[in-house]
């Protein structure tokens, strides 16, 4: 289905052409031992979720691309990350070959799933050496048909057999459409109308959106396996703090010191899993007031709190979602300390609270009850905090325009397409993960607040494991002021280490 023309390079190719060469370079390779490995630990886990979304949709074609690599310029190609969905479905990661499609095509009592893939071409093959997107010579060698087959649990076909089966599809198919626009682009062109755009009936009651939010709302609980993911996602994240913290003198005598708490955090990433999850914040200072400072490009000066937003995504794609707000040097303004501890206070209560049956949404009204007491405790809201609480007033928000908490997993914001009745009005079950993550934020121009507060932005963020009978913090060990620190005497900054 896909356009297998190199991009941008005929123009400047240099490849010999001629038959000698083809001959020759084709030639005299060592036979290779094609090795059949075991299943991984995920594939028992991607066949119950396969067999879960079976039974939502019955005798519905489903289709669901890993997609393309996305173009950053001219040949060159963004790392390539397969969709989240291919990914659960599949239990494929970081080896995922680009352009595959998952096609669960009913059988009666459930379906039948096969992964189209391209398979590694024969040094016969001019795009052995010839094809810099896809060519072994370029990118390294694919694994076979056999191998991944084995490897995930999962029949196998070459992805030229794919035309084969979407010239079979009717509009009753369920897509993933925003996985590979090119893709839905062909299949809604053969079909003549969008793919999953049947009208609804008592045999076909699902859309595509449908599809999505199934698949959304379905990673809400995670499985013994995604659980052991985000614990490894949380340790190496931990690993990157320590780098961080271990570094401030560089970080300190850099012009653009921030720049150095990314690197420095990237690198473990790099080392430790896939990438990071998102673009890592390292905000010192004022820019700490930005929620979503990711350039960088600051100096961090002693007296600072730097916040740094930062987490590892392993080469499953879970991620975890850290923040921590640090004192440079190793202790806490007055003011500084009171914003802290009001944060602090706001994360500790919501987590507190957290067990089965009670709503996803009372995480964030227990933190914004401590949000606003402090405030309205230090002057800067015009009304009391109780009537501040009150729908139609909020004054306090302005102080944390986000929200509390979010779903974790495969992707940062995980079960984006959930339904809200699934998600912030949704009951709390044992295996959700999420974050709660409050915060203050007071920007350095804010007429509302006292001069010595502006410029000062705090929040800290946790991932939190829903356990039968209440809560676990899985990042509770990664560094930071003590959590029951309360004030006093400034914070150490050996307490910075552990």
């Amino acid at each position: 289905m896909a356009d297998t023309t190199p991009r941008a390079t005929s123009n400047r190719s240099t490849t010999p052409g001629s038959s000698t060469f083809k001959d020759f370079i084709g030639s005299q390779w060592a036979d290779r031992e094609q090795t059949i490995p075991e299943p991984r630990e995920q594939a028992a886990f991607a066949a119950e979720r396969r067999a879960r979304i079976s039974e939502l949709h019955p005798g519905r074609t489903i289709v669901v691309p890993a997609g393309q690599a996305k173009v950053r310029s001219n040949d060159c190609d963004y790392p390539f990350r397969p969709h989240s969905t291919f990914a659960h479905l599949t239990g494929w990661g970081t080896d995922t070959v680009v352009g595959s499609v998952l096609v669960m095509t009913p059988n009666g009592s459930g379906h039948d799933a096969t992964l189209y893939f391209r398979a590694t071409a024969g040094r016969e093959s001019e795009e052995f050496y010839a094809n810099p997107e896809i060519g072994e010579f370029w990118v390294g060698p694919r694994p076979s048909l056999d191998a991944v087959a084995a490897d995930l649990g999962l029949a196998t076909a070459d992805l030229g057999a794919f035309s084969d089966v979407a010239d079979g599809l009717d509009a009753s198919a369920l897509l993933v459409r925003e996985a590979d626009d090119d893709l839905t682009r062909t299949l809604d062109a053969r079909l003549g109308s969008a793919v999953g755009g049947a009208p609804e009936t008592d045999d076909a009651p699902a859309t595509d959106d449908v599809l999505a939010r199934d698949l959304s709302e379905q990673r809400l609980v995670k499985d013994a396996y995604e659980v052991g993911e985000l614990r490894k996602a949380v340790d190496a994240t931990k690993h990157g703090f320590d780098d961080v913290i271990a570094d401030f003198d560089a970080v300190l005598a850099h012009q653009r010191g921030e720049r150095i708490v990314e690197g420095t955090f990237n690198r473990r990433a790099r080392a430790d899993g896939n990438t990071v999850g998102y673009d890592t914040i390292a905000a010192s200072g004022h820019h700490a007031c930005i929620l979503h400072w990711t350039r960088n490009d600051g100096a961090v000066q002693p007296g600072d709190l730097i916040l740094i937003d930062a987490g590892v995504e392993v080469d499953s794609f879970y991620t975890a979602d850290i923040t921590r707000t640090l004192p440079v040097s190793g202790t806490f303004s007055p003011v500084q300390r009171m914003v802290y501890d009001a944060v602090l206070e706001a994360a500790d209560a919501a987590f507190a609270i957290v067990k089965p049956g009670i709503t996803f949404r009372q995480v964030h009204a227990t933190a914004m009850e401590v949000i606003a007491r402090k405030t309205a405790e230090w002057g800067f809201l015009p009304v009391s905090a109780e009537e501040s609480l009150e729908p139609d007033n909020q004054f306090h928000r302005r102080y944390m325009v986000h929200g509390t908490s979010h779903h974790l997993g495969l992707d940062v914001h995980d079960c984006a397409k959930a339904r809200r009745e699934m998600y912030i009005d949704g009951v709390v079950q044992p295996g959700m993960v999420f974050t709660i993550e409050p915060g203050l934020y007071f920007q350095q121009d804010d007429l509302t607040v006292p001069e010595e507060f502006r410029g000062i932005g705090v929040r800290i963020e946790d991932d939190i494991l829903v356990t039968e009978d209440g809560a676990e913090n899985l990042s509770i060990g990664i560094p930071g002021p003590p959590r029951k620190w309360r004030g006093g005497s400034p914070a150490p900054a050996a307490s910075l280490s552990g």
